[in-house]
């Protein structure tokens, strides 16, 4: 008898979708041990959409979700790895499957950190049968990390680097143009206290005495912008 998996797909490329939709299909097909029952958002506000129906319903299982998603409407929500976070929060049992673009070390790393994901891959490393393969470990023996992902780990490269969520929005309204007392009032802190977080973000990312435009360049060079 197959064993319902429920499965929520956060990507906003359609194409993307079909394929992993695809591969999930094709994995059930193959081996007769799951019945996925699949449910898929391009964006933040949708994705939380489909979070809280499974709140009043069934949880879901397995989250098959790229980092470089559309924000919310109230910027709660910046990216796949804060939706991430909360997804995890919400359902304790949920494994989460992370897709990213990005390659730089210190973007990966943090996602590492704050995710601690179940499977995670660079799409440039994954070919449609190490995604079949990626699948079927994340359900079975997680993790599943692609070849960069490797790497990184045995490298340890920066593995104290990671940026919290208000860090996260503050690099993200400063990218947006906003002054110091609008991003204080958009996360509820002080200005003093969003000038800490900038200074600090400034010795992070080595830019130290800098201006707000070189921690915004830095920053986008890294992959959080």
């Amino acid at each position: 008898m197959c064993n319902p998996i429920h499965v929520l797909i956060v990507e906003d490329e359609p194409l993307i979708i079909d394929v992993l939709t695809n591969a999930l299909n094709a994995i059930s097909d193959s081996n007769g041990l799951y019945d996925f029952k699949i449910r898929s958002a391009t964006n933040s506000d949708l994705a939380l959409k489909e979070v809280d129906r499974a709140i009043k319903s069934i949880p879901f299982d397995l989250i098959l979700l790229d980092i470089s998603i559309p924000p919310s409407t109230d910027k709660r929500i910046l990216s796949g790895e804060d939706l991430g976070i909360e997804i995890k929060s919400l359902f304790p049992k949920v494994k989460v499957m992370v897709f990213t673009s990005h390659n730089n070390n210190y973007r990966l790393n943090s996602i590492l950190k704050s995710l601690d994901p179940d499977g995670f891959l660079i799409k440039s490393d994954i070919t449609y049968v190490k995604l079949l393969d990626a699948i079927n470990s994340v359900l079975q023996e997680p993790p599943y990390y692609s070849k960069a992902i490797q790497q990184l780990i045995r490298r340890h490269i920066s593995h104290n680097f990671v940026l919290d969520k208000i860090d996260r929005q503050l690099l993200y309204h400063l990218y947006k143009g906003a002054k110091t007392q609008e991003i204080a009032n958009l996360v509820h802190m002080s200005k003093s206290a969003i000038e800490h977080r900038k200074s600090n973000l400034k010795t992070t990312f080595e830019v130290d005495g800098g201006s707000d435009r070189d921690l915004i360049l830095k920053a986008e060079l890294a992959g959080f912008i």
